[in-house]
């Protein structure tokens, strides 16, 4: 299966994983979206681990992007920045992050995990993704509060020294 970034330029793979979907599985129903009003969906951010991190990382970026998305651009559900580059993991519905951490706000303009909800008859496949940086924060490089995920993606895209995904999937 192709991602978002097989475009982009080549990077070492991290490997990531997670206890709440395999790559290429379905979301369970928790990391459905309450807010876009799918019955049993609670918005709650998917455990994800990650290992292989290469030597110089100095944070990361965790992000779920749907390129499916029925809008020109797809739609970014979640993307956290500035995870310390100690950090291999973030919990199911996580809570409290890691000092410095913070989250973007997604294309619904909350900074917050907005879970799938794919139109009625709609299969969806999300990329989860761990992206390392040689960075110690995206202030860095010029991100705030009101920048958006694609602006962080482009902004970060020269200091990602590792990457990983999987892909799970969304049915409406």
């Amino acid at each position: 299966m192709t991602t978002p970034f097989d475009r982009l330029p080549a990077v070492p793979a991290l490997t990531v994983t997670s206890t709440d979907v395999a790559d290429g599985g379905d979301f369970a129903t928790p990391q459905y979206s309450a807010i876009f009003g799918v019955p049993g969906g609670e918005d709650r951010s998917p455990q994800v681990a990650w290992t292989g991190v290469p030597d110089g990382a100095k944070s990361f970026v965790v992000s779920l992007y749907d390129p499916e998305a029925p809008t020109p651009s797809g739609f970014w559900h979640w993307m956290v920045v500035d995870l310390p580059a100690e950090t291999a993991k973030l919990e199911t519905g996580i809570a409290d992050l890691p000092a410095g951490a913070w989250v973007v706000k997604n294309d619904a303009r909350v900074a917050a995990f907005i879970g799938s909800a794919p139109p009625a008859g709609a299969v969806d496949h999300y990329a989860l993704s761990v992206q390392a940086l040689d960075v110690a924060g995206v202030g860095e490089l010029g991100i705030d509060s009101e920048s958006t995920p694609a602006f962080v993606s482009f902004a970060i895209l020269p200091h990602v020294i590792a990457r990983g995904v999987i892909t799970a999937v969304g049915r409406g």
